[in-house]
């Protein structure tokens, strides 16, 4: 019997590649969304079409500070995997209600935020990245949150 890739699987691997395209030095993230089984959009952390990436310029960091006091350092220039693939389908037309979401990392707090008001159902992710932060947003959701492991990982 052969071992084939479960369909979560697959569509990670692929968010694998998209985050080779990333030009944050400090995060390569990438992200596929998919409805019916069929991709419809990519992303992947950089700055905005036209613009110097970090890669060619460097980051441009802020310091900011969370509710709970915590000092949280982020990039200026960088428009993180999960904004890109919904800016891209919003550029073509293309409705993501009722979608999926596979992304190399757990969203940060403000992309947790959009993907909840984008009618996205799952948030499928490989890696974990400030999990307890995101975890009251998801309380009051009917949207999942998916720990989607790869064999190899």
């Amino acid at each position: 019997m052969s071992s084939r890739s479960s369909w979560d699987q697959y569509f990670m691997r692929i968010a694998t590649i998209v985050a080779e395209r990333a030009t944050c030095s400090r995060a390569k993230i990438g992200a596929v969304i998919v409805k019916d089984k069929n991709i419809i959009a990519t992303g992947y952390n950089g700055s905005p079409a036209g613009h110097p990436h970090c890669t060619d310029v460097g980051c441009l960091i802020y310091v900011s500070r969370n509710p709970d006091g915590e000092e949280e350092e982020n990039c200026f220039r960088t428009i993180h995997a999960e904004i890109n693939a919904i800016a891209q389908a919003a550029k073509h037309g293309v409705e993501i209600d009722g979608a999926d979401i596979y992304v190399t990392a757990s969203p940060c707090y403000h992309c947790l935020k959009t993907l909840l008001n984008t009618g996205i159902r799952r948030i499928c992710y490989l890696k974990p990245y400030k999990i307890d932060r995101i975890e009251s947003l998801l309380e009051h959701s009917s949207q999942e949150l998916v720990h989607v492991p790869l064999d190899d990982e």
